[in-house]
C-alpha cells in the first residue's frame, strides 16, 4: 500500500492540489475522478516521481513496485515482442508467452509481433507501452485513460484482464462504465482536495452532491442566524443593563467561523441546435462500396435507410472502416460504388477525431466558432464559448495554446454554431472528462434529429443505440439495442486474442470451451439470479433514500422553527424543538448507517455475479498469471 500525505501543488497562482491525503490499501482498486485540468494526471506523476509536489510526501514501502504507462514513446527493442518483453521481471526474462498473451489481447497479430515498433501508428505504439506495464507484475498499476486508442474488443479484453489483476490498481478514465466495473473505491479531486469513498463513481458523486447541499443549507442558516445576532447587537448595544448579554453575543459571533459560499464550478452544459425537419428519412444508402486499394476493400455493398430520429451506433474493431463509413456518410469521402441520397433539407454536423488539426492556430476560440456560421452574431458565439467552458477572456485564447481536450470542445462548439438535423460523431468522448461525457450523453439524448456515432464507450452504447452498424465479418445493420446485440449475436472475435496467442506460442491451454448456446443459457441463468437477489436490496435502498429525504425536510422545518422560537425567547418551545431535532438527527444517522451497510452488501453481491459472468466469458484469462 502507499500513503499520500498533505500533497500540495501549484502552477504560479493556480492551485491544483491543496493538502491532499488518502491511502491505497492492499488489494484496493481505486478510480481517480475529477474534471480535466484539476490535477489527476499531475497526481499520478507526483506518485511516480516524474513531478515534485510543492509540499507533502508520498510514502511507498520498500521493494514496492509501481507500473505506470508513460506518455512518451521511446522504444529500444527491435520488434514489438522484444520491446514488450523488456517489461518482464528479471526472473521472467524468457517468458515470451506472457508478453504474447497481452499483445494478442491488445490487438497485435503474430506477424505484428515481429515488426519494428516504429512501423505502427501512434495508437498502437501507446498500446505497446501499455502492454509493457501489464506484463511487469508491479504491485500498483497506474493507468491514465487506458481505453484511449483501444477498440471495443480490446477494451473488453483489458477489463477482463484487470478483473484478475492480483495487486493494487489506480485508474483514470472518462469511461464511467469501464471504471465502475473495476473499482472498489473512488477518489475524487474536488475543490483542490481529495475525498476517498468505498464504492463506484455514482456513489461518489451522490455523496459529494449531498455533502455540498448540506453545507450550503447550513451556510444559509448560519448566515441568517448571524444577521439576527448582528441586529440584536446593534439594537441593544447602547442599553447598559443588557451590556453583558450584548458583549457575550459579540464574542460568540467572533468565535464562530463564517462559512464561505462555495465557488461555482463550471460544467459542460450545452444542447445541439435542431434544424426543423418534417420528412421521415434524412438519408438512404444503397450498395455503398469503398476501398483504399483493390486489396483493401473496407465496405462492400452496404445499404441503410436513416430515419429522422434514428440513434445509430457504429461499432467494431479498429481499422475495419468505422471512421471511413462516417466520412462517406458526411460526404468528405467519395464511394467507389453505390448511391447515397440525402434529403434536400438535411443539415449535417460532423465531428471527427482528427479534425482538431483543421483548427487555425492563429484564431481565437471565438473566431473559430464564428467561422462555422457566417450568420451568427458575436454574442451568440460568446454564449457557445461559455457553454464549452471558455468564459470571459478564455474565449479570446489562441487555438495554438489549447490542450487536446480544449480543442475537442472547440470542435463541438463549431457544431453547435449552426442548426443541424443529422449528427455524425466520431469518438466524441476522447479528451473529455467523466462529467463532460455525461453532459454530452444528455445533449445527444435530447437532440430531436438523427444521430450516427462511432463509439467504444459501452455506457453510450447501452444508453443511446436503437440500431447498430456492426463491423464484424464485413459490415451489417443490426436492428436493436446494444444489450440485445450482446445477447443474440455477441462479439464473435472475443476469442481471437486467446486463439492468436495459442497459434503463436503453440502452448496447450486446458480447453473444453463451452459452445455458444451453453454460454448464453448460463449467462441468462446468472442474470436472472442476479435480478432475483438484488431487486429487494435495491428497493430497500430506494426506500431508505426516500426516508432520509423526508427526515432532512423535517429537520429543516425544525431548524426554522428553532430560529423563530429563539427570536421569541420561547423556552418551552425551544426545549421541545431541541428534543425533536435530536431525535430527527439520530434517525437520519441510523438511516445513513443502514444505507451504507446495505450498499456494501449490494456491491458485494453485484461483484460476485459480475465475477461469475466474467469467468463464464473467459475462463482462460487467469492463465496469464500461472
Amino acid at each position: 500500500m502507499i500513503s499520500i500525505e498533505n500533497i500540495s501543488k501549484s502552477y504560479g497562482e493556480r492551485v491544483l492540489l491543496d493538502n491532499v491525503n488518502f491511502r491505497i490499501n492492499q488489494k484496493e482498486r481505486v478510480g481517480l475522478v475529477g474534471r480535466n485540468g484539476h490535477g489527476k494526471t499531475t497526481l499520478f506523476r507526483i506518485i511516480t516521481g516524474e513531478e515534485h509536489a510543492d509540499s507533502g510526501s508520498v510514502i511507498i514501502p520498500k521493494h514496492y513496485k509501481l507500473g505506470y504507462v508513460k506518455q512518451q514513446l521511446d522504444f529500444t527493442g527491435d520488434s514489438v515482442l522484444n520491446e514488450c518483453m523488456l517489461g518482464l521481471n528479471e526472473h521472467e526474462k524468457d517468458h515470451y508467452w506472457k508478453a504474447e498473451k497481452v499483445l494478442a489481447g491488445l490487438g497485435f497479430s503474430g506477424d505484428d509481433m515481429q515488426r519494428h515498433p516504429s512501423e505502427f501508428s501512434g495508437g498502437y505504439q501507446v498500446r505497446l507501452n501499455l502492454a509493457k506495464v501489464l506484463v511487469s507484475d508491479c504491485n500498483l498499476l497506474l493507468l491514465d485513460e487506458p481505453t484511449n486508442y483501444l477498440d471495443i474488443l480490446s477494451i473488453r479484453w483489458i477489463e477482463r484482464f484487470l478483473v484478475t489483476w492480483p495487486g493494487e490498481l489506480m485508474l483514470i478514465s472518462h469511461d464511467r462504465s469501464f471504471m465502475d466495473r473495476l473499482v472498489t473505491h473512488t477518489v475524487g479531486i474536488h475543490r483542490k482536495k481529495a475525498r476517498k469513498i468505498a464504492g463506484d463513481t455514482e456513489k461518489y458523486y451522490s455523496h459529494i452532491a449531498r455533502e455540498e447541499e448540506i453545507y450550503e443549507k447550513t451556510r444559509v442558516n448560519d448566515e441568517k442566524k448571524r444577521k439576527e445576532v448582528e441586529q440584536f447587537i446593534n439594537r441593544f448595544r447602547a442599553k447598559a443593563r443588557l451590556a453583558n448579554m450584548v458583549q457575550s453575543r459579540i464574542k460568540a459571533l467572533e468565535k464562530k467561523e463564517k462559512k464561505q459560499k462555495l465557488e461555482n464550478i463550471e460544467d459542460l452544459d450545452f444542447y445541439f441546435n435542431f434544424s426543423s425537419f418534417n420528412a421521415k428519412q434524412v438519408m438512404s444508402v444503397s450498395d455503398l462500396s469503398f476501398g483504399y486499394s483493390n486489396d483493401n476493400i473496407l465496405i462492400d455493398h452496404f445499404s441503410i435507410t436513416i430515419g429522422a430520429k434514428d440513434r445509430i451506433c457504429i461499432v467494431g474493431k479498429n481499422g475495419k472502416g468505422k471512421t471511413t463509413l462516417l466520412k462517406l456518410l458526411a460526404g468528405t469521402l467519395k464511394p467507389s460504388a453505390g448511391e447515397m441520397h440525402l434529403h434536400p433539407n438535411t443539415e449535417t454536423g460532423f465531428y471527427e477525431q482528427t479534425n482538431i488539426q483543421s483548427l487555425e492556430d492563429r484564431r481565437t476560440v471565438e473566431q473559430e466558432i464564428l467561422s462555422s456560421n457566417s450568420q451568427m452574431e458575436r454574442q451568440q458565439a460568446r454564449n457557445i464559448c461559455g457553454a464549452m467552458m471558455f468564459e470571459g477572456d478564455d474565449a479570446l485564447k489562441k487555438i495554438a495554446v489549447l490542450s487536446g481536450g480544449e480543442k475537442s470542445r472547440v470542435m463541438l462548439g463549431k457544431i453547435l454554431a449552426k442548426p443541424v438535423n443529422l449528427l455524425l460523431l466520431d469518438e466524441p468522448t476522447n479528451h473529455l472528462d467523466m462529467v463532460s461525457c455525461d453532459a454530452l450523453l444528455e445533449a445527444i439524448d435530447s437532440f430531436d434529429g438523427a444521430v450516427i456515432i462511432v463509439t467504444h464507450n459501452e455506457m453510450f452504447l447501452h444508453a443511446l443505440a436503437e440500431r447498430l452498424i456492426v463491423f464484424q465479418n464485413g459490415v451489417s445493420v443490426f436492428e436493436g439495442g446494444y444489450q440485445t446485440f450482446l445477447e443474440k449475436r455477441g462479439w464473435q472475435e472475443e476469442d481471437e486474442p486467446e486463439q492468436r496467442q495459442k497459434n503463436i506460442s503453440n502452448k496447450n491451454f486446458d480447453g473444453n470451451k463451452l459452445n455458444k448456446k451453453e454460454v448464453k443459457r448460463r449467462r441468462s441463468e446468472i442474470i436472472q439470479e442476479r435480478s432475483r437477489v438484488l431487486k429487494p436490496i435495491e428497493e430497500r435502498i430506494s426506500q431508505i433514500e426516500n426516508l432520509i429525504e423526508e427526515r432532512e425536510t423535517e429537520l429543516e422545518k425544525f431548524n426554522e422553527s428553532m430560529v423563530q422560537a429563539s427570536h421569541e425567547q420561547d423556552g418551552k418551545l425551544i426545549n421541545e424543538l431541541s428534543c425533536s431535532i435530536f431525535n430527527c438527527k439520530s434517525a437520519i444517522d441510523t438511516l445513513f448507517s443502514e444505507l451504507e451497510e446495505i450498499t456494501v452488501q449490494q456491491e458485494e453481491k453485484s461483484r460476485v455475479f459480475q465475477e461469475k459472468l466474467d469467468v463464464l466469458e473467459n475462463e482462460s484469462m487467469t492463465d496469464v498469471w500461472n
